[in-house]
């Protein structure tokens, strides 16, 4: 059996009938608060909101609170890792759960991630997807449990 992200089901919606760009929707969900502060830091803002289309596999609050307080300290004092670690949570395009296929994908960092399937659960790497299709006037976020490292 072939499981893609649109086999999760889709539990997050927003209350607007218009979408907001990606980092105007992470930050009125409230759960990507360490993400979006991340974001500022490395000085990534302008370009989640520039015209895209991006796919952003986000990591919750949660996912970043797995990272050693000490180290998640020093990555968001480093701008460079702190970039390189973001954009590889980025691939160009708008893609949509239902084009997700196991596989590779090259990110903007570079690098590539690898989708696959584990107990019929959708991985990024090693961060399972657990909301997908979170639509932004510039593209797509599938919110993930886990920060995944280059």
């Amino acid at each position: 059996m072939k499981t893609t992200l649109a086999a999760l089901p889709l539990v997050f919606a927003f209350a607007s009938a218009h979408a907001a760009d990606i980092v105007d929707t992470a930050v009125s969900a409230g759960s990507f608060n360490t993400l979006v502060t991340a974001v500022k830091a490395a000085g990534l803002v302008d370009t989640l909101k520039g015209p895209g289309p991006f796919t952003v596999f986000a990591p919750t609050d949660a996912a970043f609170a797995k990272i050693p307080k000490a180290k998640l300290d020093a990555l968001l004092k480093d701008k460079a890792a702190l970039t390189k670690v973001l954009t590889y949570h980025v691939v160009p395009g708008s893609v949509k759960a239902a084009d997700v296929k196991p596989g590779e994908a090259k990110t903007v960092e570079g690098s590539t991630v690898m989708f696959s399937t584990r107990d019929g659960k959708v991985m990024v790497d090693k961060a399972q997807v657990t909301k997908t299709d979170i639509v932004a006037d510039n593209g797509v976020i599938h919110v993930i449990d886990t920060v995944i490292m280059p």
